[in-house]
């Protein structure tokens, strides 16, 4: 695999050519950013740009006063070969927040390991109704610390929708979910994104993340998808690596001025 080729691509097909990512959202390509415009509580943010060293900070207020004039924060999603080189600093500079840094992983997924299987007395059901969403919000407020508010909007609004290209799942062990994750399909695009794959602190390192990362990589290729992509946290790399995903760049959001 090519990796700068794949970046390349990446940044092409899933970032300037961006698609709305659920219900209520819209892209929108002004100059050289491209941003997605959210109702309610769905994710505002920067995807791309293609600045320079006269054009940032000009971009960046514009976008800032874009989205304070609507009433909304936003994020301002900064990949490691943005330009210019100095971008995350003229978003301090403005305000901006950074939030820590992941890594943008790619695997293939012909290439991948998929036998990795479930510890006994775990098994994987699809969160297809209120019931499901609250058992994956229920993971991700202990997995990751953090509220589920918007996630469960996200996911009720795709339901309502009736949207095929996200499937979401939760690992139980017995009726106690341990871990959840989705994986989002974009239709005729080359990559599917692995998201919100967390596992509660008991039931790490048993192998139940990874199992969900080989169930959603079957899926993908059910669906025709080449490549899968993930924002890696540094728990979460070395278990990807050993599945057969490569890094390609750093990511790192940036939180708006409040």
């Amino acid at each position: 695999m090519d990796l700068q080729e794949v970046l390349a691509r990446y940044d092409r097909d899933m970032r300037e050519g961006a698609r709305p990512d659920g219900p209520g959202t819209r892209i929108e390509r002004v100059g050289a950013v491209v941003r997605q415009v959210a109702d309610g509580a769905g994710w505002n943010g920067v995807l791309w740009s293609g600045l320079d060293e006269t054009s940032a900070d000009r971009a960046i207020a514009a976008q800032v006063d874009f989205f304070a004039a609507r009433g909304r924060e936003f994020e301002w999603k900064l990949y490691g070969h943005d330009l210019p080189s100095d971008l995350g600093d003229r978003l301090v500079a403005a305000g901006f927040e950074p939030e820590p840094e992941e890594t943008l992983m790619v695997g293939e997924v012909a290439r991948l390991s998929l036998d990795a299987g479930l510890p006994d007395g775990v098994r994987v059901v699809s969160a297809t109704d209120r019931a499901g969403v609250e058992l994956v919000v229920d993971v991700h407020e202990k997995a990751f610390g953090t509220d589920g508010s918007q996630l469960r909007h996200r996911l009720l609004a795709g339901l309502a929708e009736q949207s095929a290209g996200v499937v979401t799942m939760v690992a139980l062990a017995g009726d106690e979910p341990v871990s959840a994750a989705r994986i989002e399909l974009v239709p005729g695009a080359p990559f599917a994104g692995l998201w919100g794959g967390g596992t509660v602190e008991g039931w790490r390192g048993r192998g139940v993340y990874r199992a969900l990362v080989a169930h959603r990589a079957r899926i993908a290729a059910a669906h025709g998808c080449r490549y899968l992509q993930v924002d890696a946290s540094p728990m979460s790399r070395p278990i990807l690596e050993r599945l057969g995903f490569h890094a390609l760049t750093t990511t790192t959001p940036y939180l708006s001025p409040r």
